[in-house]
């Protein structure tokens, strides 16, 4: 009663506290001495964690018998331990309550009847304080006041048993005095933990600051990809859609021209057949009468007497010579039907598949606009040779060089020379045979390019991207080839095996708008070699730089 009427003039929350203490003694094992956890009830009625009660119990076997821990009733035998549903589920909803009261579960050292939450630790004393203890806690400076903790081993020197008060920038780690002053970090780095703390600080400030420019930068980054892979994946949709109606389209004229031979051959058959047919009807008729007179003759034969053999002769002896004749005369013309002139006409037939095919692949070529390009022979060094049909260049250097026309638009040192079309949008490709050619150079340049001087060289200036082809003579007349692409002379090697011998066969494509320039080697398969990103800026000519043998052209195919 006096407590009761004492607890009338405390404060509603000490004594919400004061229950919360009381009510936590009452939900906490008395062998690990926090709240239950799994609680199962012994025969005694005493309550345990069901895996605080089985360590316990796994210690005294072998012993005779088990007890609890709280009364020390013994068994003979290990009892079944019931789970109790309705303590733990009271403890469960105990324990966030404990833990708003102290969200670190760190109580104050001092107050032993009643914990209170700590709110704050002393690393000298190694002792947590609630508020109440803490107005009474020294003042001094080696008190050292940390949020509420229970590490404080980490906070001290291993070796001296010293707070950890200073910072070694060298090695990064905190040191008491006696390591900074007297130990491995004397002639290091170190500061005051308080000092390294706020330049670290001021550190990470900066950094957060950056952080944001960055992000919003990686963040563009990230949208331009998504960008560029939709754009990729729109494209590889369209080029699908077309390559599909293209084959589509090539197998309905394949089945057209398929039709139309097999009526050809059809109609061949039937007309052939015809003759054949009357043919071997009549010889059937006459087959079945030739069999009646073979019968009558058998009978003629087998009568015996001559005069009566005689007399039936006197009326059909005609008849039956007559048809020996007949017979002779008619596998005469059946020998004429057996020739090969009346076969089908396999070369019709083959005329117009071919005639189809060759249809076929026209319109083909039509529908992906093949165009021609061919060299510019103005354009051209005095030491190259085009072809008569301008897709072939060649090189021979000339002794006679007075003979040569020389204008504005020749290369004068470089030997090399530009197409005569230009492009300046779309996407074409063209293959170039350099099977020919062990030194040369392949690629695009604008018209404006210079036409005299080392800067003329395609690759060695900015208005050419090209790519080259490298022999170099090593031992026992070997040669070893490489490849690399050049652009503003900025040559760059392309890591691929050992060569044995020149590259046969490029193909160019040109993506203007999308500034692309691709090479590919027509291997097998075909192999990516490189490819240009860039703006165009003029309209673009194929260009060639030839050191050795010739360079050919095959037909332009717009994309």
């Amino acid at each position: 009663m006096l407590l009761k009427r004492h607890s009338l003039h405390l404060p509603y929350d000490r004594i919400a506290e004061m229950a919360t203490a009381d009510l936590r003694d009452e939900l906490s094992c008395s062998i690990c001495l926090i709240l239950y956890t799994d609680p199962v009830t012994l025969p005694c009625g005493h309550n345990f964690c069901q895996g605080c009660i089985g360590r316990t119990w796994d210690t005294q076997k072998g012993s005779g018998a088990y007890s609890c821990p709280e009364c020390r009733e013994e068994y003979k035998e290990r009892p079944a331990l019931p789970r109790n549903r309705t303590l733990g589920n009271i403890a469960e909803r105990f324990r966030p309550t404990e833990t708003q009261l102290g969200e670190s579960e760190i109580f104050c050292t001092y107050c032993v009847l009643s914990p209170e939450p700590a709110t704050k630790s002393c690393l000298l004393c190694e002792a947590s304080l609630c508020d109440t203890h803490l107005r009474g806690h020294s003042q001094s400076q080696k008190h050292i006041l940390t949020a509420p903790t229970s590490s404080f081993g980490e906070r001290k020197c291993p070796q001296h048993d010293e707070l950890l008060n200073y910072y070694c920038h060298e090695e990064t780690i905190c040191v008491c005095l006696y390591c900074s002053g007297f130990g491995d970090h004397k002639d290091h780095n170190v500061e005051p933990i308080k000092e390294a703390f706020e330049k670290k600080k001021n550190q990470l400030i900066k950094v957060l600051q950056k952080l944001p420019k960055k992000r919003e930068e990686t963040e563009r980054r990230v949208q331009r990809l998504q960008e560029r892979r939709r754009q990729v994946a729109e494209k590889a949709a369209g080029e699908t859609e077309r390559v599909t109606a293209l084959f589509r389209d090539i197998r309905e004229q394949l089945e057209a021209l398929e039709k139309r031979l097999l009526r050809d051959i059809s109609s061949q058959k039937e007309k052939l057949s015809l003759p054949f047919t009357d043919l071997i009807h009549q010889l059937e008729i006459k087959k079945e009468k030739q069999g009646k007179k073979m019968q009558h003759i058998e009978e003629l034969c087998s009568m015996a007497d001559p005069f009566s053999l005689l007399k039936k002769l006197e009326s059909e002896e005609a008849d039956i010579w007559e048809a020996d004749c007949r017979d002779i005369g008619g596998r005469e013309s059946d020998d004429g039907m057996l020739h090969d002139a009346n076969d089908l006409d396999e070369v019709l037939i083959t005329g117009t598949l071919y005639r189809g095919l060759g249809d076929i692949a026209t319109r083909i070529k039509t529908e992906l606009g093949n165009e021609s390009i061919i060299m510019d022979t103005n354009t051209a060094h005095r030491d190259l040779t085009i072809s008569i049909d301008a897709k072939t260049v060649s090189y021979s250097k000339l002794k006679e060089k007075s003979i040569c026309f020389i204008t504005l638009q020749t290369f004068q040192t470089c030997t090399q020379v530009l197409s005569t079309r230009s492009f300046h949008s779309g996407r074409r490709y063209w293959d170039v045979d350099c099977s020919k050619a062990g030194n040369l150079r392949v690629g695009v340049a604008y018209p404006s390019i210079e036409r005299r001087g080392d800067n003329s060289l395609i690759g060695n200036n900015n208005k050419s991207w090209v790519l080259v082809t490298h022999r170099r003579t090593i031992r026992n007349f070997r040669y070893e080839y490489s490849i690399a692409m050049a652009h503003d002379t900025k040559e760059t090697n392309l890591s691929c095996p050992d060569r044995s011998g020149p590259i046969k066969q490029i193909r160019v494509f040109l993506d203007y708008e999308a500034g692309r320039l691709s090479f590919y080697e027509l291997s097998e398969p075909i192999r990516h070699l490189h490819t240009f990103i860039a703006k165009f800026t003029e309209p673009l000519h194929a260009a060639f730089w030839v050191g050795d043998g010739s360079v050919t052209i095959a037909e332009l195919i717009r994309g």
